[in-house]
């Protein structure tokens, strides 16, 4: 695929971006991880960036792997010097508004199973307890 077929796309996969821009793809995802505004569209468990999101990757690329700056660091750069044309940064209320990476009901269930746990288990040592004095 030549750089003007990327050009005119609207979404691009994990791999054309690893591909364009020489990243490993799990360095995109963890830059996803830690980056806000770093979001692309996920459909049937795929990732689908916009240009708005090449055009960020493409300027952390340049700030952490050609200049030296930290993750951190060239995220603080980033917000100094503007954003690239056509990004945002989210709103304090959109990153709040994010599903948790575990769901209340699953958090319930985990905790009352470690609940049932120690109730069977304090069960036991008050059992061999009772039986001490007999």
């Amino acid at each position: 695929m030549t750089s003007t077929a990327f050009a005119e796309k609207k979404y691009y996969t994990i791999g054309e971006i690893s591909q364009l821009t020489g990243l490993k793809p799990h360095v995109l995802r963890y830059w996803e991880q830690m980056i806000p505004i770093l979001e692309p569209t996920k459909r049937s468990g795929r990732r689908y960036y916009q240009r708005q999101d090449l055009q960020v990757i493409l300027e952390l690329d340049r700030l952490i792997n050609h200049e030296g700056h930290t993750l951190s660091g060239a995220l603080t750069k980033i917000k100094a010097q503007g954003l690239p044309e056509g990004v945002a940064l989210p709103t304090k209320s959109a990153i709040r508004g994010k599903k948790p990476q575990v769901s209340l009901e699953k958090l319930e269930a985990s905790l009352k199973l470690l609940l049932r746990k120690i109730q069977r288990h304090n069960l036991a040592t008050i059992s061999r307890w009772d039986n001490i004095g007999t």
